[in-house]
């Protein structure tokens, strides 16, 4: 089936559909996912029997069960993006203490906002910019499809965020320096070049991360503020912002990112269901020296 058609005769249609219908259709998803399909098991098996290795196979499963029910929830709930009204996405997703991003950006002209994969980072992305008083840069990686990446923008930019590719960052942060603004990154994607990266400690395993919120911290001289995703009940959520530094030039190379890691590894622990097990988040190993 092409873009188009998949867009128009499907997703569009369950975006607008009511969310009592959506959790109705994520139940049955839930069903052939797991049940039937089985999708990537045996890679959610493997980051939870590493990632929890004092944990016995029965507690596993039961998390395992638990997180496919709600990375079902969280697929429904990204089609619903493509149409979500600014009451939907402000009911649904909270934002707590958004006074520290403001007053930071009101002293320094910017900041960097880090989130991980955790929770709904995407009805974040969605909310985010109603709950502030400046600008919100949104750093993501494009979509493979063309069609898909422009829908995905048009979508967002209701909102008023300001989409930026990974490729571009760079530029556009150093071409808008005199712009206020907030940067908002999910620093926890595994990078494709293993050669261009930190390695830092995550769920008691060697991982490789992105620097770049790190690097552009230090470079603008900007906060780095940490966004720690709750999930309420089922299709509402919170983000609590705090303030992870002041001063990033103080931290030696990788010191920050490790940091957020520790942060989003408390959550992780805590509720482990709502994490993205489907990623091979540690497909790279750290070369012996």
């Amino acid at each position: 089936m092409g873009s188009k058609l998949l867009y128009y005769l499907i997703i569009k249609p369950i975006s607008l559909c009511p969310y009592w219908f959506l959790y109705g259709l994520s139940d049955f998803f839930f069903v052939v996912l797991y049940y039937v399909v089985g999708y990537r098991k045996t890679v959610v098996s493997d980051n939870l029997e590493k990632s929890f290795p004092e944990k016995e196979s029965k507690e596993l499963l039961s998390i395992r069960r638990r997180f496919y029910h709600h990375f079902c929830d969280l697929v429904i709930e990204s089609l619903k993006n493509f149409s979500i009204s600014e009451k939907q996405a402000t009911e649904r997703m909270t934002q707590i203490n958004t006074a520290i991003v403001d007053e930071w950006v009101a002293k320094r002209g910017g900041v960097i906002l880090c989130t991980g994969h955790f929770g709904n980072w995407e009805l974040w992305a969605a909310a985010a910019p109603y709950g502030m008083k400046y600008p919100v840069v949104g750093i993501y990686k494009r979509l493979s499809s063309a069609f898909f990446d422009e829908k995905m923008r048009e979508s967002r930019s209701k909102s008023g965020i300001i989409l930026v590719s990974t490729r571009e960052t760079g530029n556009y942060l150093r071409t808008n320096l005199q712009l206020p603004k907030a940067i908002a990154f999910a620093f926890d994607q595994s990078p494709a070049d293993p050669e261009k990266c930190v390695w830092i400690n995550f769920m008691g395993r060697d991982t490789a991360a992105y620097f770049g919120a790190e690097k552009y911290g230090k470079e603008l001289n900007y906060p780095i503020i940490f966004g720690s995703i709750d999930k309420v009940k089922r299709g509402h959520y919170e983000i609590t912002y705090t303030l992870v530094s002041s001063e990033p030039r103080d931290f030696q190379e990788g010191e920050l990112i490790q940091i957020l890691y520790v942060e989003l590894e408390k959550k992780v622990r805590q509720f482990p269901e709502y994490y993205l097990w489907t990623h091979k988040r540690w497909k790279h190993r750290r070369k012996k020296t």
